[in-house]
């Protein structure tokens, strides 16, 4: 079995290092870091399956690029950690971005993970349907063919 990559982006050094004890005592690859870029190049390097990132009002372009990742990686899971209170407009366009679950620091270690396993789990399932998806279609498409092959069958024993 695989062991799932969460990726952890803290500017908080304490934060990272408890998070990144607390996935590694649970099995999980752990990548933690406090550089944008570095997030970004990560997910060029590795398969993540989950993200947890910290919010920052002064960090506008974060929301835009778990926007993006949503995009991109749709299946991805993503909580959101935070120090200060967020207004009602900003709460909403986080959660718009794709943000699965946020969180007020400092947190319980518990629901972290608790959280975390069912987001992992949904992810799971997400890419499941997806492979499910992909076969339907192929055995629709190779059906589909089949009985064009019938039809132009008959058609030439008719003639």
């Amino acid at each position: 079995m695989t062991k799932e990559v969460v990726l952890i982006f803290d500017q908080d050094p304490h934060t990272r290092w408890v998070l990144k004890t607390l996935l590694e005592g649970e099995r999980y690859i752990v990548i933690a870091h406090g550089e944008i870029e570095r997030l970004k190049q990560n997910f060029k390097e590795f398969e993540i399956c989950g993200l947890i990132v910290e919010y920052r009002p002064d960090q506008n372009d974060l929301v835009d690029f778990v926007h993006e990742l949503k995009k991109g990686f749709p299946e991805l899971y993503i909580m959101m950690l935070t120090r200060v209170d967020v207004s009602d407009r900003d709460y909403k366009q986080i959660l718009n971005a794709g943000v699965d679950d946020f969180f007020l620091k400092p947190f319980s270690s518990e629901k972290i993970l608790l959280h975390l396993q069912k987001g992992l789990k949904q992810r799971k399932l997400v890419l499941q349907k997806r492979q499910i998806e992909k076969k339907l279609m192929k055995m629709k498409l190779k059906t589909k063919a089949m009985e064009m092959g019938d039809r132009e069958g008959s058609l030439a024993v008719s003639k």
